[in-house]
């Protein structure tokens, strides 16, 4: 399939699992073709979650010796970096669903939209995309698409099966081959707030819209009836504010996390071609298929 098909397939794909109302947004500012000709044409692929100049390097060698397409990044990188904060209003839409209100959500997303900003505008983030063009090797990222599909696939999972503790949510998790594969890596989904025998509650799954939202919401998410987030990471900052709220916690491991958005993107890619795609897993990623 060519690289053009890829990733518009990835933006197809992305919006279809997008928690926000269909025709609400036009793109996924965080996910693009970093570098290569669109009719390039892909039958091997390296993927990893974090794709820099190293990653290329061991891409490189691989294409001289065994041959590869394209190297495909979870995390963006360059301009689809430069551009994170801008996916992060998907967030709001994510908030009001939960009970929190729109003027709410809108303030305090805002806020937090402008200090990823400026903690990311300052940054390096073309080294990787010119790693690609002097090593002239095909390089995408598919960051928000991905989320999406980890995001949606976890919230039909729990609506099936409703957990009814926190230790439910854990043991739920761990029937999901990446997250179960992490445990052997230490990286399995784990508790870090609440007792394993408290009411799971309504759940807030954290897994899509870029990064970590505002640390100022979980009260407002409490008062709206949320008890246990489920959420791929969270810092010591918003571990406080969580604390304070009196709300259960369950990191499901953000590497697995990525990881499981991955798979079952590539999948559905490799499903509308009818053709699988040769994958040499790398930086975390490892390649599980569901069909």
């Amino acid at each position: 399939m060519k690289l053009s098909y890829i990733y518009n397939r990835v933006v197809k794909f992305g919006s279809q699992r997008d928690p926000r109302k269909k025709g609400s947004f036009k793109s996924f500012e965080d996910s693009a073709v970093l570098y290569g000709k669109p009719d390039t044409e892909v039958k091997k692929i390296m993927v990893g979650i974090d794709i820099e100049t190293p990653e290329l390097l061991v891409a490189d060698k691989i294409r001289k010796e065994e041959g590869l397409d394209l190297v495909i990044s979870h995390h963006p990188e360059g301009a689809a970096y430069a551009a994170l904060h801008r996916v992060m209003r998907l967030q709001v839409d994510v908030l009001i669903k939960l009970g929190v209100s729109p003027k709410v959500a809108k303030e305090l997303m805002d806020i937090r939209m402008q200090e990823v900003e400026r903690r990311i505008i300052s940054g390096n983030h073309m080294r990787p995309v010119d790693a690609a063009r002097l090593l002239d090797m095909p390089f995408m990222c598919m960051h928000t698409p991905a989320d999406n599909h980890v995001a949606y696939f976890l919230q039909q999972l729990m609506n099936s099966r409703k957990p009814k503790t926190v230790q439910n949510i854990v043991d739920i998790l761990m029937e999901i081959p990446e997250y179960k594969d992490a445990t052997k890596n230490l990286a399995g989904p784990r508790i870090i707030l609440g007792s394993p025998h408290r009411p799971a509650g309504k759940i807030s799954l954290e897994m899509t819209g870029g990064t970590e939202g505002p640390k100022d919401v979980f009260d407002k998410l409490y008062k709206a009836g949320v008890r246990t987030l489920v959420s791929m990471h969270l810092s010591d900052e918003h571990f406080k504010k969580v604390k304070d709220a009196n709300l259960n916690v369950v990191i499901a491991g953000h590497i697995s996390s990525d990881t499981l958005g991955i798979n079952l993107l590539l999948d559905r890619i490799e499903s509308s071609a009818r053709q699988k795609l040769l994958t040499v897993n790398c930086s975390g990623f490892r390649r599980i298929r569901r069909n």
